[in-house]
């Protein structure tokens, strides 16, 4: 089926489809309002929130999360910028690629694997030095990010981009022509890859929650488990998208680095627990005694 043919399927038999905005800025007097934008923030204020009060109720002190965000959130998104433009390099660096784009993060353009380094390296810095306990910030924390990586996904929403190939399910995206990709034809319907991924994010928190009050995790035992849930949910989730991205061995960058890391993630879930268990042992034998 071409093209043409889908587009006229998916817009006669497919009313319930999904519309994008039809505007992703407003403005206040010469202000610019970006949705991307405000979906981020949004993300992030339910992240320190969230994750403040979760903090506190393991023993954490108040506002630390909130200080913690303010250095690991500007590193987060210059990392997550840098992995954008270093995996999709045709923009910027191409023949006609444009320097003057990279800093323009209010265009879209944000590698989450970027983000979740840098931002994990600053934490990580920043708890150190104040001599606190990195794995129970994490711990807490831990679902608190799936929740803000789902608000932040409906940025995408707003501005029609990374959405998945081309669908007749009643749940179909519809994209303005302005922004259709080469090829495609007026009225076709696309996977929204964003909601996807927003929709399995919320379940995995949910998950979070409910494993870590059922087995009373501790330690980062989350933040483990945190690397695996995204990581599975974002490798089939990449396989629909049709965006431009690098490829390795004919497999896309992004599916390479999550599988890389949900081994990180199964690993350090794997010794974690089976320290805690070993410590466990050693006190009721210690008890018994």
């Amino acid at each position: 089926m071409n093209t043409t043919q889908l587009a006229t399927l998916t817009t006669t038999n497919l009313p319930s489809a999904i519309n994008s905005p039809s505007n992703a800025i407003w403005h206040l007097g010469p202000i610019p309002i970006r949705a991307y934008a405000l979906c981020i923030l949004a993300g992030i204020f339910i992240c320190v929130w969230w994750g403040d009060k979760r903090y506190r109720a393991r023993g954490g002190q108040k506002d630390v999360v909130l200080d913690t965000a303010l250095v690991a959130v500007p590193c987060g998104i210059v990392g997550a910028r840098l992995y954008h433009v270093i995996t999709s390099p045709d923009a910027y660096f191409g023949p006609e690629g444009n320097l003057a784009l990279i800093p323009q993060v209010w265009h879209g353009g944000l590698g989450i694997w970027g983000g979740i380094g840098a931002g994990a390296l600053a934490v990580w810095l920043y708890l150190r030095h104040r001599k606190l306990e990195v794995g129970t910030f994490a711990e807490a924390v831990a679902p608190t990010l799936l929740v803000a990586q789902a608000v932040g996904r409906l940025g995408n929403w707003f501005n029609q981009e990374l959405f998945g190939v081309p669908t007749t399910l009643p749940w179909g995206l519809r994209i303005d022509d302005e922004h259709l990709p080469a090829g495609y034809a007026p009225g076709t319907l696309f996977h929204p890859t964003f909601l996807y991924e927003a929709l399995w994010n919320l379940a995995g928190a949910a998950v979070l929650v409910w494993l870590g009050r059922r087995f009373n995790w501790r330690g980062g035992v989350s933040m483990w488990a945190y690397m695996v849930i995204y990581t599975a949910g974002r490798i089939w989730v990449e396989y629909l998208r049709i965006d431009d991205a690098q490829h390795i061995l004919g497999i896309r960058l992004n599916v390479w680095t999550s599988a890389v890391v949900c081994l990180i993630g199964l690993t350090g879930l794997f010794l974690t627990l089976r320290k805690q268990k070993a410590s466990a042992q050693v006190g009721a034998g210690l008890e018994g005694e």
